[in-house]
């Protein structure tokens, strides 16, 4: 006989069991066992939202076997993940196998190595009710919200809508910061940007117009800047004074799951799905040549910045071992403070294991794992490393009476910095560079001395990086549920992505301002952190879980009837489901239709006439090979690709886009390449010709052609 120890997934299993040994069967519930029907409301609001839970359809095999196992065995522990969500997996677990809830039979692991295994299991506890409660309340909350507002979203705006507590809260940020941006009235202005060189020397730097002896001089016109310059026009310039200063640089604190989302999307380009991914695999192990299977990181979703005192210890050996005593902080071990509203359940996300650094363990992971691992590595051990001392310098030059400033500064110690640099949202961020040793007095040459017209900035759109920060910073959702809402608004339509870029399509803004006018509450940012707040105190013990969910179904269930009394009959018309397509059938206007395998275009007159025609993304190019149309297709992962409307009996494809420009060398086609700076290139063997891209993006024309066999 043995003990049974139960965990989510069968790569966890793997790892842990290493660890357990002999005495010991680790199996996988592969996630929630038990949850509400997805085709049915399945809360009774009569009975105190009594949730009615059931076997998740095609896990009734491994519930048996679960209730088989746990029947054979000595002892069952529940080591789900250490999260409300972990927690509740762990109660329904108990619920089938019938286990007593008063029996301490719960473990959690902060990390899967050796000790924590062996730490997890030396304290079992009870199941804690009131995580269980809170992360019920948020389920049920979400199920009335979702149940009973999308039937409504999709009667009056469009078949298969959506609405969320927290999507449609994260899709009026983004709204609401296009409203800004169409509102915003860019102002001009202008500056004059210097270049100087000192005497005896050729290294010019950069200095940019300040004012005078009397202060800052705005420059609105070019008239006025040209008149400044012609009053500066063969002028001595000349140091007047000089300001040197030391500046220190911290590093920046360990990753909670937002930052962590942050980082991998402005350093990796990952998404927020994705990097939730891929630190699930870190976390629950990986087979490390020579080690077995490893978990190479704690547990991923925290908003904790505290860190155990082993690892803090192990940081500032390796720091020591590999750069040296003046590499460490001299105030001793740095400790970070957690946000005030933090749960602090969990330690900050860091390496498991210091001495498996990324390069030791790279050929063992994947290029994601590599990357991301790397990023949460050099994160936690730059934490623990003594500042950047940076050395500055600010110059104020004397130019006819006008004064111009330059400012730099010289490293004088690394630090941190000699293993990682936070990355910025900003790509105007200005750099600063080292200026050239200057002294007071010292006669400078000018060699440009330009006018350069400006206009204000709208505020910029959102990217996954600012969101998740914004979201974080409002108290809306938690750090385990940002990656999923932003899934959930761009996989629904509601935000595009372009690049890193949101923006809200039509439907986000249309289904933005109805619920603004009908359902304030629920896409108020107030109300929503609000919210939050309440399942944090449910959490506590604080406040019960029914009364949470009877406080907010009243007022909710009231203006749900009252939308639907006044809106009876009404039809909200979108701009982007019209075409200018009629219909070969029947002559009726043809219109886009959305179903399960995406868009396509059927007639109004539905169901009478029930003529379709597909989608085709056409951008105006013919064919290299046939002379067909050039569309955009798109792989199984969603990346777009070029091929030609005749296939199968043309295979052209290609992964760039083709255009009408021939090659000056060989006369073949040019492909484009984008990328920081777009390319025109050509792909003939042993050619490699290249040129910057200086041409507008071809149109993608969004045309209708007939298609008896499309499917909708």
């Amino acid at each position: 006989m043995s003990k049974l120890v139960i965990v989510e997934s069968p790569a966890k299993a793997k790892t842990i069991k290493k660890y357990l040994g002999n005495g010991y069967e680790v199996v996988a519930s592969m996630g929630h066992i038990r949850d509400l029907n997805p085709n049915r409301l399945s809360v009774d609001i009569k009975k105190k939202f009594t949730p009615k839970y059931e076997l998740i359809k095609g896990k009734e095999k491994l519930a048996d076997d679960l209730v088989k196992l746990a029947k054979k065995s000595d002892y069952v522990y529940l080591a789900t993940d250490p999260d409300r969500e972990g927690e509740a997996i762990s109660w329904h677990l108990a619920y089938l196998l019938g286990l007593d809830l008063d029996d301490s039979n719960r473990v959690t692991f902060n990390e899967i190595t050796k000790t924590g295994v062996k730490n997890g299991m030396s304290s079992p506890r009870k199941i804690d009710i009131d995580l269980v409660n809170a992360q019920q309340a948020r389920r049920i909350l979400d199920r009335l919200v979702g149940y009973k507002l999308s039937p409504f979203l999709s009667q009056k705006i469009r078949k298969g809508l959506s609405a969320g507590r927290v999507q449609s809260v994260a899709v009026r940020i983004i709204v609401d910061r296009e409203k800004k941006i169409r509102a915003f009235k860019p102002e001009e202005y202008w500056s004059i940007d210097a270049k100087f060189i000192p005497k005896g020397s050729r290294k010019a730097f950069p200095a940019s117009f300040y004012g005078n002896e009397q202060g800052k001089i705005k420059i609105e016109t070019g008239e006025q800047a040209q008149k400044l310059l012609n009053s500066m026009k063969d002028c001595q310039p000349f140091v007047e004074k000089l300001r040197h200063g030391t500046r220190k640089r911290q590093p920046s604190p360990p990753f909670i799951t937002s930052t962590l989302q942050q980082e991998a999307s402005r350093k990796l380009g990952f998404q927020s799905k994705r990097t939730m991914k891929v630190a699930q695999e870190l976390y629950e192990g990986v087979e490390i040549e020579g080690m077995g299977a490893v978990g190479l990181i704690t547990y991923m979703r925290t908003d904790s910045l505290r860190l155990s005192e082993d690892a803090l210890k192990a940081a500032e050996q390796y720091i020591r071992s590999k750069w040296g005593e003046k590499y460490l902080p001299s105030s001793g071990h740095r400790h970070f403070k957690s946000r005030s509203n933090a749960q602090d359940g969990h330690e900050a996300i860091r390496p498991t294991t210091v001495e498996l650094d990324p390069l030791k363990v790279k050929n063992s992971l994947t290029n994601d794992q590599f990357k991301l691992y790397k990023l949460i590595w050099e994160r936690f051990i730059a934490c623990q490393m003594a500042e950047c001392i940076q050395k500055t310098t600010q110059a104020d030059i004397n130019a006819a009476g006008y004064i111009f400033k330059a400012s730099g500064y010289r490293v004088d110690f690394d630090g941190y910095t000699v293993l990682y640099v936070e990355g910025s949202d900003s790509k105007d961020e200005e750099k600063e560079s080292e200026l050239p040793p200057l002294e007071k007095g010292m006669q400078l040459r000018v060699k440009d001395m330009l006018p350069n017209q400006h206009f204000t900035q709208p505020p910029a759109r959102y990217t996954e990086a600012s969101l998740i920060k914004a979201l974080e910073e409002y108290g809306i959702g938690r750090p385990s549920t940002y990656a999923a809402t932003i899934s959930t608004i761009t996989s629904r339509g509601y935000v595009k992505r372009e690049n890193k870029t949101l923006f809200p399509t039509e439907l986000g803004e249309v289904t933005t301002k109805l619920m603004e006018e009908r359902f304030p509450k629920i896409v108020n940012v107030k109300f929503t952190a609000q919210m939050e707040q309440d399942l944090d105190t449910v959490e506590e013990g604080e406040y019960g879980w029914v009364d949470l969910l009877t406080n907010f179904y009243g007022d909710f269930d009231k203006t749900l009837k009252q939308a639907k009394e006044d809106m009876k009959g009404v039809k909200i018309e979108l701009e982007e489901d019209k075409t200018d397509l009629v219909c070969d059938k029947c002559g009726k206007p043809m219109v886009v239709k959305f179903g399960r395998y995406g868009k396509f275009i059927a007639c109004s007159g539905y169901p009478d006439c029930k003529n379709i025609v597909k989608m085709v993304n056409k951008i105006g190019i013919p064919c290299p090979k046939c002379g067909g149309d050039v569309i955009v297709r798109k792989t199984k992962r969603g990346r777009d690709f070029y091929g030609c409307s005749n296939y199968p009996k043309c295979d052209f494809v290609s992964w760039y886009q083709p255009t009408l420009e021939k090659c000056p060398q060989c006369g073949e086609i040019l492909y484009k390449k984008k990328g920081k700076q777009s390319k025109l290139f050509c792909a003939a063997q042993d050619c490699g010709y290249e040129k910057d891209d200086d041409t507008e993006d071809a149109s993608i024309i969004q045309e209708a052609v007939s298609a008896s066999s499309a499917q909708a």
